[in-house]
């Protein structure tokens, strides 16, 4: 009988490493039973991260900073050295943006996204639908390549869009803001649509009838208390594995004083 095994990956934007690092980062990662860790909004160069976030014990790391210093960036930890590293899908644009890091593991590739986060009427927004517009295309050819070779994919990240009402608590009040706009969710919808994209929402697969489970929340106010939160962080992977995962969670943070992000962490547990 062959032994089970087990891939658990979790994805988190930190909100700026060093300050993470400071606030209880570095514990959180000396627990975790994590395969696979991919982060977002890094924020540094890895010369001016903490040594023991650079490169922990124990972990194979991937860092994809941003040529703009101080923004975006995206990191993988790996428990396995990857087979395969790859920055960026082939963007003369976004290459050198920190948005996007995927490595090839046993079977599996996985990816980490930053995807950007728009703002109505800027340049911002025009620079989102940019991405997205490069993007769906290279998701579809990766999905292909992928069952072309036998693998599986999953692409984990911030992808700074609620795609459902039951992805944010006030979708009413948002229904005209970045994140929530119809055309961001009907470009993820595609993302998800089997005819296109091909990927399954995995989070959404394993809770279809619950509201969230959120992944971001303001620090405005009092959103965490209130859990007037959104669900944008994402694991979007291939049929196959999403039919092989057991357990999501959001692993949220018991107070609001014992965050180190504002997003929490987003953690699936596969059986391959």
């Amino acid at each position: 009988m062959r032994e089970q095994v087990v891939l658990t990956v979790t994805t988190v934007n930190v909100n700026g490493l060093r300050a993470a690092a400071k606030k209880g980062f570095l514990p959180w990662l000396a627990e975790t039973d994590a395969d696979v860790i991919c982060l977002q909004e890094v924020r540094a160069e890895p010369d001016q991260l903490p040594a023991e976030a650079r490169d922990p014990e124990g972990w194979h790391t991937v860092h994809a900073p941003a040529a703009a210093k101080g923004r975006a960036g995206v990191s993988l930890y790996s428990r396995r050295a990857p087979e395969r590293v790859q920055t960026g899908f082939g963007s003369d644009e976004f290459d050198t943006s920190g948005r996007y890091v995927e490595i090839d593991l046993p079977g599996v590739t996985v990816a980490s996204l930053y995807l950007p986060s728009g703002e109505v009427g800027t340049d911002r927004q025009d620079e989102k639908e940019r991405f997205m517009a490069e993007f769906l295309p290279y998701l579809a050819g990766l999905r292909e390549r992928a069952a072309a070779s036998g693998r599986e994919v999953v692409v984990c990240g911030d992808w700074n869009i609620a795609h459902q009402e039951a992805d944010l608590k006030n979708w009413k009040a948002n229904r005209k803001k970045a994140g929530f706009l119809p055309e961001e969710r009907a470009w993820l919808s595609r993302v998800l649509d089997a005819h296109d994209g091909g990927y399954v929402d995995v989070v959404r697969a394993l809770h279809p009838d619950t509201e969230g489970p959120y992944s971001w929340w303001s620090y405005r106010g009092r959103a965490f208390d209130n859990d007037a939160g959104w669900r944008i962080d994402y694991q979007v992977s291939t049929p196959g594995l999403a039919a092989r995962a057991v357990k999501g969670f959001v692993e949220r943070a018991a107070t609001h004083d014992a965050r180190w992000s504002d997003h929490a962490p987003v953690t699936v547990v596969y059986e391959l």
